[in-house]
């Protein structure tokens, strides 16, 4: 536009040529503004104002022309000199010019010669708004004048391709860490790295940005020199499908980030293996998609996509190559329109056929060649429609009707539609080959009509008459030969036409039903009848009338039933049925009254006789709770005597001089370590009939595998030291071994058994490098801590499912040996001492091994049996010792007296070279003269209700003080067996069993005697308690104390462990950390211990001293848990006995934790050379080639699974871990088994 003087004047212009970047534009006052750019078009472009002569009078003629001219785009806020060529400018020349980019946006214009001018220093912004037209606004709005580009570099270019794809448009960008504008002194744009195909899943948390790479200089360059930026790696999201056909032709696509600048750049870069992917140029985006066809493939294979744009980039998912084959089909599957295709069957509509006769089917896929399975289908005559009937209808619609014809088998689907006035066609079911039944649809009107049958979605014609020339095709399709007639619905009334019919409940109905006159033709089966939901016999049906009968009650909340009858779609309620009373009822009713009155006085005669009854028997009962009470009050009386005496009196008889019959180190680790735990290891200890030696011992013969000798035949022996030797090179290899264990948990066959065995058997082989051993423990704990933080930290450890738990419990004990051998040890005998004092000191049943004291309600003995003591002098013939007073009660079996007198004798010899029981004979003098052998059952054993009551004290009347001797025998009495094994239908000692059937045959006087709540003996249970409570509370401050002089290294070494992985893991729950540190330490190892004494001491653990140790041990176990204990009256009582002393009992454990947690950390060199020092006292205890020989034959059991471990591992592949397995395999293989079988 020229601004000539005052005047405008507008000079014609035509339109420059337009740009067409690939990105879309959206106009906002007149500018056109891409994602990266804004764009001056027409009604806003840059105009060139020329201010000339002011009464000069141009023709348009003479009008200057602002010639069309290409603008290179322009950065945004960059100053550059625009050209601007004009034609008839030549009267003009030398006028002042201004260019107008907008009312604000004016520049300096200078001549350059008569056709052209120059816009100098121009500076426009893609945030700046267009200006008008510069004038006065009359302006014609049809003026066009040119355009330049304005672009921004850092608006929709998100990554490195899309940046320097730019080029082609004459943007002058480049990528660093985002799209930016280059600079004059910058060199051309470099290439993207590589392509990189992942999932979207694989993306998370990677940048979009670009490395910034300087090229061809040094590290000091400055900022300012030229320099190149290597673009990130292209990233793809995603590549579907992810199958395709042999014959290729699938199109495959690749979408992502950074896929080439250009087409040309992927033009012949896409690659499935060896199989070239075409890509489509119309499909093709910038850096984001790629649209591939794929080739051809030889064979069925899968491999990863690679793009290659100047850099190769290769996908994580794999794209495969898959054959087709037709194996079978059916009327459904074979068609040229598809309905629905999965893996492995395709539904489509079949075409229609020429002639009846077989053609072949194929399948076509990807546009590519026809797939023939030899498959044949068959087109047969089409069915047809020989009549229909009834042929009338109500105009309702819902009737049966019934069409016959030929052919239905082929028939899928079937509808009938009714023309002009039917209303929603209806569906039709096919009974037979020759049968089908459809619903007569609802019609607006009463008339005859023409109904149409639409048979697999295909109108049906009658080919009979197409085929005589009778009607053309389209003539048959429009006409029906089947017509239906459509009447008025019919109507119904009752008899009497009364709307309300009264019915009393219980009474027969019966229903007379009028119909009115109608030419419908019904059938009695098209007629329902019902009263409310029930339905109503019909049982006469004739042209006006119907009858009806209901068998079944009626009756309703509201009183009021609805009759409605039904024809087809039409309902009528003609009547409403309304149930009522009768004078039948109120006779009944007055009868009922009656009756119950007279039984209401029959009653009141039956409860005055039994309420003098029950007074008489109130007090009887009142007799007996007295005496019941008197019973309880004695039985506590006794109780608190017991407790104020037993503590003096034990402490008197606890001989603590003797010594403490500690088990060796190797037997205390056999026992630990082999319970019942491993099925290759269960420990056999040989117990012969002993000898007793003039000291009274005998040396205990006590075998373990691991402790002998490695019996295997000499012939076999090189080979299989050779092999051994060689896989424990390899389990002292930490790779090889934590493959190796976790590669033996991953089997399912592996069972916790085995678990456990495998676990000990590597803490005995490795017991000589203990350091190494805990190094390997510790990376197994770090797997199986991650593990459990996933789910639930707070299971950790808490059972012995995993071959690292069990290495823990078997470290724990190692490390806890000294501490318990030289601490806990003697407060831990004592108190089985007490426990085994306090039992003996009342009656014990010999069968059931109840107890009169105890801590456990389930071997308390809830009768009261009096027993009194008697103090026995015994003399032990041949064992060279003088006679000693041995104290039993009278009420002790002869087997139950000679374990104590046995006790007295060996007090101090361990009890595995204790005579047993049934090896030795007591023999009573009970004059000068007179002697008797002692026994359990003999001929005066007494019967009681048809069982044998075991011999005591008692029953041979044995006085106090009384002279006994005790011999061994050569002859062992093996009749009975052990007492607590005996039959109890044939035996007793001190209770019979329970047995409710045999009450009604006891006299009244017995069964009064019984009548004593058991629940009142629960009192020995607090007396057995205060007796035991200073041992318990001893031996609990000595497991959770700390001893100056020997700290313990190892607790504060693992519980440090334990706090730096909850660290590590984010875990700052102290409770957590809590239940780690109980579950490592006092449930792993200390309640281990005090459930089984006999792995510490050789002693003999019964049954009733087991039932005792665990309850002591649960209340430890609650003096560790943190929860809260929800005590009630229905608690059991083992919580309940402890209750009071669990709360201090909390206190000393959190105050060793404390303890534990403030000593000084213990680096690893101090903690090694601990353990060095722990393996140095115990070496040579165990025969760790027996181990290595054990550990070996799970190695053969998985050998697969163990190789393909070792391959799949980096570091076994790279030291050649497998080889080196398979030469222990190749050495043991030749002879294990022979070898095995001779030895």
């Amino acid at each position: 536009m020229f601004l000539l003087g005052s005047l405008l004047w507008e000079p014609p212009c035509r339109d420059p040529h337009p740009l067409a970047p690939p990105f879309s534009y959206i106009p906002t006052a007149g500018v056109e503004m891409g994602g990266q750019s804004r764009r001056v078009p027409s009604s806003c472009k840059a105009e060139v104002a020329a201010a000339v002569k002011p009464d000069w009078k141009p023709s348009p003629q003479d009008c200057p022309q602002i010639l069309p001219s290409p603008l290179a785009p322009m950065p945004t806020g960059s100053s550059q000199s625009i050209p601007v060529h004009l034609a008839n400018a030549a009267f003009f020349q030398g006028a002042a010019l201004e260019c107008s980019f907008g009312p604000e946006e004016i520049f300096e214009a200078v001549w350059v010669n008569e056709s052209a001018v120059r816009c100098n220093q121009v500076v426009v912004s893609v945030e700046g708004e267009c200006g008008g037209d510069g004038g006065d606004g009359g302006a014609d709005p049809r003026r066009l004048c040119p355009s330049v580009e304005v672009y921004s570099c850092a608006m929709g270019s998100p990554d490195c391709s899309q940046c320097l794809g730019r080029e082609d448009l004459g943007h002058l960008c480049v990528w660093s860490d985002s799209c930016r504008l280059r600079g004059p002194l910058q060199s051309l744009p470099g290439t993207c790295p590589a392509p990189e195909i992942r999932t979207a899943a694989g993306l998370r948390g990677l940048p979009w940005g670009c490395v910034r790479e300087w090229v061809g200089k040094p590290a000091d360059v400055s900022a300012s020199e030229p320099y190149s930026l290597a673009p990130p790696p292209p990233v793809a999201r995603q590549i579907e499908p992810l199958s395709g056909p042999l014959d290729g032709g699938t199109l495959l696509t690749i979408r992502g980030r950074n896929l080439g600048r250009r087409l040309s750049d992927v033009a012949h870069g896409v690659w499935i293996g060896s199989v070239a992917c075409e890509p489509l140029a119309d499909r093709y985006t910038v850096s984001e998609e790629i649209v591939c066809a794929t080739g051809p493939a030889p064979e069925p294979f899968s491999d990863v996509v690679t793009v290659n744009a100047s850099k190769e980039g290769k996908s994580r998912e794999h794209f495969s190559y898959v054959g087709q084959a037709v194996e079978g089909g059916d009327p459904t599957d074979n068609a040229r329109r598809l309905h629905r295709r999965t893996d492995t069957s395709i539904a489509c509509t079949v075409p229609a056929g020429a002639l009846p006769a077989p053609v072949p089917v194929c399948v076509r896929f990807e546009h590519r060649g026809c797939l023939r399975g030899n498959l044949t289908f068959w087109y047969m005559q089409n069915p047809v429609i020989t009549a229909i009937s009834p042929r009338r209808s109500p105009v309702s619609g819902g009737r049966t009707i019934t069409v016959a014809g030929e052919r239905f088998h082929m028939v899928q689907n079937v509808s009938m539609a009714v023309h002009l006035i039917g209303r929603e066609p209806t569906l039709c079911k096919v009974l037979n080959s020759s049968l089908i039944t459809c619903p007569s649809p609802g019609a607006l009107s009463n008339a005859s009509a023409p109904v149409d049958f639409f048979i697999n979605g295909r109108a049906y014609a009658d080919e009979v008459a197409v085929a005589e020339e009778l009607l053309d095709p389209e003539e048959a399709q429009r006409g029906s030969p089947f017509r239906l007639d459509y009447l008025p619905d019919p109507q119904f009334s009752t008899a009497k036409r009364e709307k309300w019919i009264k019915h009393h409940p219980g009474e027969p109905l019966t229903l007379v039903i009028h119909k009115e006159q109608d030419s419908l033709g019904l059938e009695s089966h098209e007629y329902r009848v019902k009263i409310g939901q029930v339905a109503c016999d019909i049982q006469i049906v004739s042209d006006r009338v119907i009858h009806c009968s209901v068998n079944e009650s009626l009756g309703t909340a509201e009183g009021q039933l609805p009759i409605t009858i039904q024809v087809g779609n039409f309902n009528q309620t003609i009547a409403t049925l309304q149930l009522g009373g009768s004078e039948t009822a109120i006779v009944v009713s007055i009868v009922i009254c009656s009756v119950l009155l007279l039984l209401s006085v029959v009653a009141l005669f039956v409860f005055c006789t039994k309420s003098r009854r029950a007074e008489r028997y109130w007090q009887k009962t009142l007799l007996q709770m007295e005496e019941m009470e008197s019973q309880i009050r004695e039985e506590i009386r006794k109780g608190f005597a017991e407790l104020q005496t037993d503590m003096t009196d034990l402490t008197k008889e606890l001989n603590r001089s003797q010594g403490i019959p500690f088990l060796e180190y190797k037997h205390f680790v056999t026992r630990t370590f082999f319970p019942k735990c491993s099925s290759l290891y269960e420990e056999s200890y040989v117990l012969p009939s002993q000898t007793l030696n003039s000291q009274g011992s005998s040396p205990v013969q006590e075998t373990h595998p691991l402790l002998g000798e490695w019996k295997i035949p000499e012939s076999c022996r090189p080979n299989m030291e050779e092999g051994i030797s060689l896989f424990s090179s390899l389990l002292n290899n930490k790779h090889f071994l934590i493959v190796f264990v976790h590669a033996l948990e991953q089997q399912k066959d592996f069972a916790v058994r085995d678990r456990c065995s495998l676990a000990s058997l590597l803490t005995i082989a490795l017991h000589g490098k203990l350091e190494y051993y805990t190094g390997i423990m510790k990376e197994l704990l770090v797997d199986l801590i991650d593990a459990s933080a996933a789910k639930n930290p707070k299971l950790m450890l808490r059972r012995t499912e995993s071959v690292v738990e069990k290495m823990l419990t078997n470290w724990m004990s190692i490390c806890m040996y000294s501490c318990l051998r030289e601490t806990v040890g003697e407060p831990f005998f004592l108190l089985l001492c007490a426990i085994k004092q306090q039992i003996n000191k009342g009656s014990i049943d010999a069968i059931t091994g109840k107890a009169r004291y105890t801590l456990n309600e389930e071997w308390l003995l809830r009768e009261n049996i009096e027993a009194k003591p008697r103090n026995l002098n015994v003399s032990f013939q041949g064992c060279g010792m003088d006679s000693l007073s041995v104290r039993a009660m009278d009420t002790d079996t002869l087997t139950q007296v000679k374990e104590k007198i046995l006790e007295a004798f060996c007090k101090n010899v361990p009890y595995s070279q204790w005579p047993r029981a049934e090896d030795v004979d007591l023999e009573w003098f009970a004059s000068s003269t007179q002697s008797y052998i002692l026994r359990d059952l003999d001929d005066t054993s007494v019967v009681e209700d048809g069982r044998k009551k075991l011999n005591t004290l008692a029953h041979y009347k044995i006085p106090e003080g009384a002279s006994l001797a005790m011999s061994l025998t050569d002859k062992k009495d093996n009749t009975l067996g052990r007492v607590k094994d005996l039959d109890t239908e044939k035996y007793f000692h001190l209770v019979l069993p329970t047995d409710e059937l045999a009450e009604p045959k006891k006299s009244h006087r017995q069964s009064h005697r019984k009548k004593v709540l058991p629940e009142i003996y629960l009192t020995r249970l607090l007396s057995t308690k205060g007796t035991l409570q200073k041992f318990l509370d001893d031996l609990f401050k000595a497991i959770l104390s700390i001893r100056e002089d020997k700290p313990p290294l190892a607790v504060k070494y693992f519980f440090d462990f334990l706090e730096e992985q909850a660290e590590k893991r984010g875990i700052s729950d102290p409770d957590t950390l809590h239940i780690w540190k109980t579950n490592s330490l006092p449930l792993r190892f200390w309640v281990n211990i005090l459930k089984n004494p006999q792995f510490v001491f050789d002693i003999d653990k019964t049954d009733h001293i087991d039932a005792c140790l665990s309850v002591i041990a649960q209340a430890f176990i609650d003096a560790c848990s943190i929860s809260d204990l929800q005590l009630g009256k229905d608690s059991p009582t083992n919580k309940l006995l402890y209750a009071k002393e669990i709360p201090e009992y909390r206190k000393i454990v959190q105050h060793y934790y404390k303890q534990i947690h403030d000593m000084t950390p213990l680096s690893e060199q101090e903690m090694n050379a601990h353990l060095a020092e722990e393996s140095r006292k115990y070496q040579n205890e165990f025969n760790t080639t027996v181990a290595m020989a054990e550990i070996y034959k799970y190695a053969k059991r998985y050998r697969p699974q163990i190789m393909t471990a070792l391959e799949a591992n980096p570091t076994a592949r790279r030291t050649q871990l497998q080889h080196k397995f398979e030469q222990v395999v190749a050495l043991m293989e030749d002879n294990i088994y022979e070898c095995y079988s001779e030895a």
